[in-house]
């Protein structure tokens, strides 16, 4: 059977600028890189408040929406009530003094409209309420059936302005949707906008599918399929819907992932009572091992550059995290925590390694740097497995099982904010995408 196909078109075909609108006075710039949010831990960590005036024109409303979802669930950035500041013109400043009584510290302001062309112009000004200034401002003309695209873009512009780290809005999640009797649940691979929206399926669910991964372009992902024969990984191209089998290996293949430059896949390859890491070299389909034991050595993930694996293995009696070349040898342990710890993936950031660790009952999803020091638990409680990170290295997704079935989540690496991720049913499994092209 076909499979179905879905274009994801790239940040440069999907949108067209034309130009930036004036980015404010060297004062205003200067004034804000002095406050900066600071997003790495501290006490006294308080959000941006930011108020987004409603956007005018027919396609205002919808943005505004957009926009000010997004800040909701962003944890650093704080959507105020624009409302009480009264009526607001995008062409002209704002009314400062109406938005230091709302305790804002920044307003945007815009329009988002179809031109005589068909096609939708948005454009927004973001101002800093301190100084009076505009801190930032850009146009874009595109396709309407793309506008939902350019809310998210318009919302990591702000958010990368006003907290100093990229954004992470203009994003998909590419998950395991599940339906039917938990004795017969159909799986499907799907995916979707990082906030629900858009959901497509990339398979028909004849066959069960399991841990699917995106590659550095987000235009590919890896997956396993139960069918008929052994477990197999697979290679879809989401462009075209074609899929290839990664390698035709013996026995059961399982958690592969992308190398960085998205050239070699790692995975496991179960023979007999073990299973070993092996990694495939996409253009040649030539495979070297990289772990060699009588353990289970499973999920590795890379280093966003490329030079280290970390992985987990039962080698010391039982699962544990490990940290070793990517070209194989000699592998340290990082995980001393009381329980058993699995799932582990590298930030984009290189900063941290989330992971999941089972311990008196629970399974909590926490993180720790790559040398196994400063380890956090950010979420603990019934079945919380499969950790995904967010292209900018401030939050985690996750899926629980829990009330019939599995849901997705997605909490700061601090845990100060958790917030479920809609999807039509049941979902596991989540990967998420590269900030878009």
């Amino acid at each position: 059977m076909a499979q179905p196909t879905w274009h994801t078109p790239t940040r440069r075909s999907a949108v067209s600028l034309f130009g930036g609108l004036a980015l404010g006075s060297l004062v205003g710039r200067a004034a804000f890189a002095q406050r900066t949010l600071e997003v790495h831990g501290g006490g006294d960590f308080k959000p941006v408040n930011v108020a987004v005036t409603p956007f005018a024109g027919d396609g205002g409303p919808s943005l505004t929406s957009i926009v000010t979802n997004n800040f909701k669930r962003s944890v650093f950035v704080n959507p105020v009530d624009a409302g009480a500041a009264g009526a607001v013109n995008p062409d002209v400043a704002p009314n400062m003094d109406a938005f230091r009584a709302l305790n804002a510290q920044y307003v945007v302001t815009g329009r988002s409209a179809r031109g005589a062309d068909g096609r939708m112009k948005t454009e927004f000004r973001l101002w800093d309420v301190a100084n009076g200034t505009q801190a930032a401002g850009q146009q874009y003309v595109t396709d309407p059936n793309n506008s939902r695209r350019v809310a998210h873009i318009v919302s990591d512009a702000i958010f990368s302005k006003v907290t100093g780290e990229k954004g992470f809005f203009d994003t998909r999640i590419a998950f395991v949707d599940e339906t039917g009797p938990r004795e017969n649940r159909r799986k499907r691979l799907a995916i979707m906008d990082q906030d629900g929206a858009n959901v497509r399926y990339l398979t028909h669910g004849d066959d069960l599918v399991v841990t699917p991964r995106f590659s550095p372009s987000s235009q590919e992902l890896t997956y396993m399929s139960f069918g008929s024969e052994d477990p197999k990984v697979f290679l879809l191209n989401i462009d075209t819907g074609q899929r290839e089998v990664v390698g035709n290996f013996p026995g059961m293949t399982f958690s592969p992932r992308f190398s960085p430059d998205g050239q070699r896949v790692v995975m496991s390859l179960q023979q007999g009572g073990s299973a070993n890491l092996y990694s495939m070299d996409l253009r040649s389909r030539t495979t070297t091992r990289l772990s060699d034991s009588a353990a289970i050595d499973t999920s590795p993930s890379y280093s966003p550059d490329g030079s280290r694996i970390v992985f987990e293995s039962d080698r010391g009696g039982a699962q544990q995290i490990y940290v070793m070349g990517a070209n194989g040898g000699a592998a340290n342990r990082i995980s001393f925590g009381e329980g058993r710890y699995s799932t582990p993936v590298w930030s984009p950031k290189g900063d941290y390694i989330a992971f999941t660790r089972q311990a008196g009952g629970n399974f909590g999803i926490g993180v720790m740097k790559p040398d196994g020091s400063g380890e956090r638990i950010l979420t603990d409680g019934f079945h919380n497995e499969g950790p995904t990170w967010a292209p900018n290295g401030l939050f985690v997704m996750f899926f629980r099982n829990g009330g019939g079935g599995p849901k997705l989540f997605m909490i700061d690496i601090f845990g100060r904010g958790e917030f479920p991720v809609p999807t039509p049913s049941f979902g596991s499994d989540p990967s998420w995408s590269p900030l878009l092209g």
